[in-house]
């Protein structure tokens, strides 16, 4: 069994297919899918979809590149979605250079939010990090120092081994998405391959960043096994191996039982 950590289910390429998409990931032994927030609808759409999809765990955040966006009574709703029973984790939140969407300033304020609200409620956070890595270990080593390790996630993981070792040293998972499958991606296949097994999760950002052998289609949850697959390759274990950790430790870090 498989769980997918991270995926955008409230996409309009899902609206019509949704039932037939979520038995395909069952028929390839997907056990849980994420399904994450960006904004304070999008989170409520995910928490709808967990509500009504037993399969389904829903996230709730304000992602980096929305934070200009905000209304009043947005973050409100964040934390009154964060009470639900099938919310199970705080985001994704982080940070991000890449795109000019949002003042890099409002960025970390949120982040740092986002961080406080998550150690509040004794939850799990999902970062986002995108060119931004050495500002995300800046804020959380400053939240590590003073409150302890975070407990949380490294989503689509893109960095060097150093920001890698650096998460981890303050209690983070790390967490590989499709582009790990890529042909020419051998700087991450390896940077994976220094991630202890214990602190490893999958996912696929779906409908985002497809794996091999689907590259040029619509991500979705039933293909996380490729990238479980990848993993295996580079860790030189079984497949099936590399499912029982990634799920152990999902089920550890959201509170996730077998069979809800």
């Amino acid at each position: 069994m498989l769980i997918d950590t991270h995926a955008h289910l409230d996409d309009d390429r899902f609206k019509d297919n949704l039932p037939a998409l979520l038995d395909r990931a069952t028929a390839a032994g997907i056990e849980r899918i994420l399904t994450i927030g960006i904004d304070a609808a999008t989170s409520a759409a995910a928490v709808r979809l967990a509500e009504q999809h037993p399969i389904l765990r829903a996230v709730v955040g304000i992602q980096p590149n929305h934070v200009a966006e905000i209304r009043p009574g947005d973050w409100e709703k964040i934390l009154e979605l964060a009470e639900r029973s099938c919310v199970v984790a705080l985001g994704e939140t982080g940070l991000d250079r890449y795109w000019d969407r949002a003042p890099f300033p409002s960025q970390e304020e949120w982040f740092a939010r986002h961080l406080h609200f998550a150690r509040q409620k004794k939850l799990p956070v999902v970062i986002h990090c995108r060119d931004a890595e050495a500002d995300v270990v800046r804020m959380l080593r400053a939240e590590f120092d003073v409150h302890g390790p975070i407990k949380g996630v490294m989503h689509s993981f893109a960095g060097d081994v150093g920001t890698m070792r650096a998460c981890l040293e303050m209690g983070l998972h790390i967490s590989f998405a499709g582009m790990l499958t890529f042909k020419n991606n051998i700087a991450l296949r390896q940077v994976a391959g220094e991630v202890p097994l214990d602190r490893l999760l999958v996912e696929t950002d779906s409908p985002y960043l497809t794996p091999v052998p689907h590259r040029g289609k619509c991500n979705e949850p039933a293909y996380v096994a490729h990238t479980a697959a990848c993993l295996a390759e580079v860790f030189g274990i079984a497949a099936a191996a590399v499912a029982e950790k990634t799920t152990r430790n999902a089920r550890a870090l959201f509170g996730l039982s077998e069979t809800g």
